[in-house]
């Protein structure tokens, strides 16, 4: 690659280099532990610790390309043309340096500053847990003109290192592993997940090219990522169907103190919401961290520098908000000794990278600004528009502050609430229509389940500044029966409710209300579905008599096994449209009593890809939603006529 080397190549990556922590001990008994989960989730993550130690040989300036691919018997192959594993004996432990690297948890060369500056999985867990965690796991070894291979099974070597060919002319590791179906929940891999994840690598690590195959079933797949322009054409990416204030992303790098930092900036001309990705050594740092309060920090001391200076500002004070509406940013750091925030890494803790890329960003981005003047007016003008749009809505977010649980502000007239005064015990159901509110209202527990019914549809949040949003009858009735802020006042802690439960009917309509509240929910509330706060109910679709017998069916696969059971002789079917249709009682025993209803998890596995949707299906832009109709209109079921 062309990137320049982060490490001197004369320390030489040997097994000497490589640190023993400790040994190998209870991941299988406690896999969560050490990969997050044993669902999907957990299963991907597998991939991903293998494919991260392809990564640290890029980011040390030794791989080019790195190969993933999905075989037909449920195993994965993770191929790069690194350095290679040493396999050399150990001088403490006389193994080979590969066997301790696949059976020793924390061991490997991360913990020797030599052999790596820049890591991604410091904590050196990855590879050791893949093993630990797989059916079986097979590894080769192309190193110094000869080709090792070791076989393991559930983590324990069941051959030893041995050289089964020669090859002059290349390097590299290939990982063959199978995931262990008594430790997981699932053993299929999706091919979707781990393209975005392959993409996200190839953007952050200019100039690597990855690849990745899917050779499981007839049709085979095949991905290529490759970006010489890597954060830059990031940018590009997540901006490539919104309309843009500048042609071409602010694009500025800089190395100070062993700490690499490249920034790429673009801003949205009718976007009203930000995207800021942050990564630290590859890793997205979903929670941000010192790396991007530095950014903020110097973003917005810069722009108001050069406001005040060319006396843009109007007399306005600008924010911080004003500056990042509508701007979409890459921030990607690779530091040494990087300290994250928990196992899962979501947060950098490194105080001293504040400073470094406050300084860096200030610097670079004071440079470009001078350098580019009708951009900066632009972007000036954006952040100018936003401080009014800002202070328009002071008086309507009055409605959103309180003063200790229930507050000084008076609580919608509709809201039913619960005498449960603690928000982990109680629910907020948000109903569409008066009369469904009313059964709710009927029908619900007291003691800790609120209902506030709405009326019609709300604004929409993707095409609307906050100012417009609180003119919204319901969205500030919304607002002020959670009692915990809108946009970045929101503070989840003081949530009234830590379930939030949208309940809405099963058609056409209902569809629609609901993605207008979880467009307004992820814009303005998104640490509330972080918290795993919000829900969505789930009414019967089908109520089935016969006799004096009744049962309800969610989904037409239930309405089929109920049938076969009872025979199509003498039996009602009716198809439930709206909620009003049930009785109180019908309503709590179906869809509102906690022993028998069904509630869905609103989660977001992956901001840029949800973002992104959202756009899409929300935004401005008529054309990309008509395509993406296009496409998949036959996907689509339970259409009304």
């Amino acid at each position: 690659m062309e990137e320049e080397s982060i490490v001197d190549k004369k320390d030489i990556y040997d097994s000497d280099k490589i640190k023993v922590l400790e040994g190998l001990k209870a991941v299988r008994k406690r896999p969560s532990m050490y990969i997050g989960s044993t669902d999907e989730n957990g299963l991907h993550h597998l991939v991903y610790e293998v494919v991260d130690n392809s990564i640290d040989e890029a980011m040390e300036g030794y791989c080019d390309q790195i190969e993933v691919t999905l075989q037909e018997d449920g195993s994965v192959k993770v191929s790069d043309d690194g350095r290679g594993i040493p396999v050399s004996d150990h001088p403490q432990l006389d193994r080979p340096g590969v066997e301790i690297v696949m059976t020793k948890l924390h061991a490997g060369g991360k913990f020797d500053r030599k052999s790596y500056k820049v890591s991604g999985g410091l904590h050196g867990v990855g590879v050791s847990v893949v093993n630990a965690l797989s059916q079986w796991l097979e590894v080769k070894v192309k190193r110094e003109g000869d080709i090792y291979h070791q076989r393991y099974e559930q983590g324990k070597p069941v051959t030893e290192v041995e050289k089964i060919g020669e090859d002059g002319t290349t390097s590299g590791t290939t990982t063959i592993f199978k995931p262990d179906p008594e430790i997981f929940e699932t053993t299929e891999f999706y091919y979707e997940t781990l393209k975005d994840r392959m993409r996200e690598l190839a953007f952050l690590n200019k100039g690597l090219k990855i690849i990745l195959k899917d050779e499981r079933g007839e049709e085979k797949e095949e991905e290529e990522y490759h970006y010489e322009g890597g954060i830059v054409e990031f940018a590009k990416y997540l901006n490539k169907d919104k309309e843009k204030l500048h042609p071409e992303p602010i694009y500025f790098k800089e190395r100070e103190d062993g700490v690499h930092v490249e920034v790429a900036m673009h801003y949205r001309t009718e976007s009203y919401s930000k995207e800021i990705l942050a990564f630290a050594n590859n890793i997205n740092t979903k929670e941000g961290g010192t790396h991007l309060s530095g950014f903020r920090a110097g973003l917005t001391r810069t722009l108001n520098n050069y406001a005040d200076n060319n006396e843009f500002a109007e007399d306005l004070k600008l924010r911080g908000k004003d500056y990042r509406e509508g701007l979409t940013a890459v921030i990607n750091v690779k530091l040494p000794e990087p300290q994250f925030e928990g196992q899962t890494k979501t947060k950098l803790g490194n105080s001293e990278i504040r400073g470094i890329v406050q300084s860096i960003v200030s610097e670079k981005l004071m440079t470009f600004l001078e350098e580019n003047p009708k951009v900066a007016e632009l972007i000036i003008e954006k952040a100018v528009t936003a401080a009014k749009a800002r202070q328009a809505a002071k008086k309507a977010k009055e409605l959103t502050r309180r003063k200790g649980l229930l507050g000084s502000v008076d609580l919608p007239g509709k809201l039913a609430d619960c005498a449960n005064p603690d928000p982990s015990k109680s629910e907020l159901y948000i109903v569409e229509g008066d009369s469904a509110g009313g059964s709710a209202k009927q029908g619900r527990d007291r003691e800790f389940q609120a209902i506030l019914p709405l009326r019609g549809k709300i604004i929409n949040a993707e095409k609307a500044r906050l100012n417009k949003m609180l003119e919204n009858k319901e969205i500030r009735s919304i607002i002020s029966a959670i009692g915990a802020g809108i946009g970045e006042e929101f503070d989840p802690d003081e949530c009234r409710y830590h379930k939030i439960i949208i309940m809405t009917d099963a058609d056409v309509d209902g569809a629609h209300i609901r993605t207008l509240l979880f467009t307004f929910f992820y814009r303005y509330m998104k640490p509330l579905i972080e918290r795993g706060y919000l829900y969505m109910a789930q009414p019967p679709l089908y109520k089935i008599t016969k006799g004096g017998g009744v049962r309800h069916a969610y989904s037409d696969e239930e309405k089929r096994e109920i049938l076969d059971e009872w025979g199509s002789r003498g039996v009602g079917i009716q198809r439930y449209k709206g909620l009003g249709e049930m009785n109180p009682k019908e309503l709590w025993r179906t869809t509102m009593n906690p022993e028998n209803r069904i509630l869905a998890q609103v989660t977001v596995e992956d901001g840029e890809k949800a973002d992104d949707l959202f756009n899409l299906l929300m935004g401005k832009d008529v054309a990309p939603r008509k395509e993406f109709i296009q496409q998949n209109a036959q996907a689509a079921t339970n259409i009304d006529i």
